[in-house]
């Protein structure tokens, strides 16, 4: 049963506990400011209000969500020509493999739309571009516009809170088209932040400020400028990446799915409240711990395997081969009732029908053993040979 002092601290930890989960359960859940551009996340940098608006941007146009890596499913898919490849997301990098599969998609004919601040070297080597972010100034505001005068552009868009500004340090000028640029009086290679650069029979869309698509800023106004980014995308059907995401969920445990999870999170949290509860009330009714009580040693068999290893130590063989003849002579009469006192044949044969050994391991055995009996001086071979033959003799 539990003492006083047990129960008192159980009890503690239980109100702690318990005042934890109340405390989770009613304060105001924090804003998740992280970048995820996932078309299915409401959080400030998710993209779910951009997914929901894109049928109205993109009319008469069948929309495709892809969940798998570009890789793989432009290797693996039959996918439509006059087609357009739509990626999102604050940071990306593509392979070597990606890249390969998406250059032959665009040389085909086909339009990969890109807002990310970087696309990574290998693309970028591709294409004969160069970018550069900087992360140095924190929340800078930025206002992009365009250079086509078709576009409405009566009021630009403020981007400031989570951005960076990022722009082309160098670009192809014999393939490139400049876009958009970030306002300025006189725009130069690196205010630029949206190009077109033609790759084969194709295009690439790169833009450098995905922010533009997040709900956030869609929510603050500023969804014009991101129809006008993504008016430059003319195609029959869009393939929208969900894989290249920094929100995209990777459970690497089931313990980190259960915790990614709400309902299973408080569910976690109940069952230990409950375990708690069980080991207060179960513990009032068990029995105490009964103590083992430890068998009291052989010390014999330590103390014969000390003077054992201290005959040893003095190379005293003559007389450990004397004890085991003497000790393995004893065991064969008192198991098998034979005289050992005369080693002859009609002994050994008696002694291998009795013991279910081979009549030429028992002869050589006792053999070995009147040979060593008849020796005055022994070396530490003959103990070798002779405990080898008793081990391998069946008793």
């Amino acid at each position: 049963m539990l003492d006083k002092r047990s129960k008192r601290v159980l009890w503690i930890f239980g109100i702690v506990l318990l005042g934890i989960v109340i405390t989770e359960l009613v304060r105001p859940k924090p804003i998740d400011w992280r970048a995820s551009y996932i078309s299915t996340d409401k959080i400030p940098f998710g993209e779910f209000v951009l997914f929901e608006e894109a049928s109205s941007l993109f009319k008469n146009t069948e929309i495709e969500k892809v969940d798998k890596d570009p890789y793989v499913f432009l290797t693996n898919n039959a996918y439509a020509q006059n087609s357009a490849y739509i990626f999102i997301n604050d940071e990306l990098s593509f392979d070597e493999r990606q890249t390969d599969e998406i250059l032959k998609y665009v040389e085909n004919g086909n339009t990969v739309f890109i807002s990310s601040r970087s696309i990574g070297n290998i693309l970028r080597d591709s294409l004969k571009i160069d970018s550069s972010t900087d992360y140095n100034i924190l929340e800078e505001e930025l206002q992009p516009k365009f250079f086509s005068p078709s576009l409405n552009q009566d009021s630009l868009p403020a981007y400031k809170k989570g951005v960076f500004r990022a722009s082309f340090d160098k670009i192809d000028t014999l393939k490139t088209t400049a876009l958009g640029f970030y306002d300025s009086e006189i725009p130069k290679l690196e205010e630029l932040n949206y190009i077109k650069v033609n790759f084969g029979n194709g295009h690439f869309l790169i833009h450098n400020l995905p922010e533009a698509f997040s709900n956030y800023y869609l929510l603050k106004g500023n969804a014009q400028y991101a129809a006008n980014v993504l008016s430059y995308i003319d195609s029959e059907k869009i393939y929208w990446d969900e894989y290249l995401k920094s929100g995209r969920k990777v459970v690497t445990s089931p313990m980190r799915f259960i915790l990614n999870q709400a309902p299973l999170t408080w569910a976690y949290y109940v069952l230990l409240g409950g375990l708690l509860i069980f080991v207060l009330f179960k513990g009032k009714r068990e029995q105490r711990i009964v103590e083992v009580m430890e068998p009291l040693e052989n010390t014999s068999v330590e103390f014969t395997k000390t003077i054992g290893d201290l005959y040893f130590q003095h190379k005293d063989y003559s007389n450990i081969i004397a004890k085991k003849i003497t000790y393995f002579l004893e065991s064969l009469r008192s198991k098998y009732y034979l005289n050992t006192n005369d080693i002859s044949d009609d002994f050994i044969k008696r002694l291998a029908l009795k013991s279910g050994n081979t009549f030429e391991k028992s002869q050589k055995l006792m053999h070995l053993i009147k040979h060593l009996k008849e020796k005055s001086v022994h070396s530490e071979a003959d103990l070798h040979e002779l405990n080898k033959q008793i081990e391998a003799f069946r008793l």
